[in-house]
């Protein structure tokens, strides 16, 4: 029996799927990209769409030490924009670029399965950390040519609940499990810049000491420590770019210490 696909994982932000052009060129680089790899998963966040339909139902958003807390009316908002509007938009910007793309969410199957996530200082109600995931599903849709496009709603592994969870630690926990090379976080700019230079690589004693010295500031931090994040996790190689970086493979790399030196 032939090994399973280890795609490409490619996480974008929910604000850039408002963008009529953008997801007219990402469908273009998608392409591009998943002709020269062993497949791709698409994983889409959407706090900003979110947030708008929220406010437009009357629903007052509420946080709790700058985490978003997720009631059971802002949770069906949630699935109902993440896993109903948005992800059927980029599925079908996809498909209108000639790809095989199948939305999906982490329910579907038991595909991301979460335990409720804790805080000291209060419930934030249906938000969920990834407690495993199964690769079922996705394998079968790689197999097959398709890229899956993820919604991060996701299963409880003992309530079989709906949970709001973060794009980026499902698309760290999907690029883990599918062995995948590259897990790229997908950005409006090419990479990483210090001092005016894109940087290439980044190791973490780097990124720590370049945000205490505020070479890396504000929107990046949490780009390059979610990058960080996932090759704690085992992904062999987290990319910041943008969408021409993802057509041509450039970027920002973040790489474990000992590769960054080999």
């Amino acid at each position: 029996m032939s090994a399973f696909p280890a795609p490409i994982v490619v996480k974008i932000g929910g604000a850039e799927l408002d963008n009529t052009s953008f997801l007219q060129e990402l469908g273009t680089a998608v392409q591009a990209l998943h002709r020269s790899a062993d497949g791709v998963v698409v994983v889409h966040g959407g706090g900003k769409t979110i947030a708008h339909y929220q406010q437009a139902l009357g629903l007052k958003p509420k946080f709790l030490d700058g985490l978003r807390v997720t009631t059971a009316e802002s949770l069906e908002v949630a699935e109902m924009t993440l896993s109903g509007l948005l992800n059927k938009r980029l599925a079908r910007c996809l498909t209108a670029a000639g790809l095989l793309a199948c939305g999906i969410s982490g329910v579907d199957d038991g595909m991301v399965q979460v335990s409720r996530m804790t805080h000291p200082q209060g419930d934030l109600g249906q938000v969920g950390q990834v407690a495993e995931v199964n690769p079922r599903l996705l394998q079968l849709l790689l197999a097959h040519g398709y890229v899956p496009v993820v919604s991060p709603i996701s299963i409880g592994l003992t309530d079989g609940r709906p949970y709001n969870v973060n794009a980026d630690h499902v698309a760290m926990a999907i690029a883990a499990t599918l062995a995948a090379p590259r897990l790229v976080f997908l950005t409006d700019v090419p990479g990483v810049h210090i001092a005016g230079r894109m940087v290439r690589a980044l190791t973490a004693p780097q990124i720590e000491e370049w945000i205490a010295e505020g070479l890396i500031q504000g929107g990046m931090i949490p780009k390059v420590r979610s990058a960080l994040q996932a090759v704690q996790q085992g992904v062999v190689r987290a990319v910041i770019t943008n969408l021409s970086g993802l057509a041509t493979g450039t970027g920002t790399s973040v790489v474990p210490e000992a590769q960054e030196r080999s």
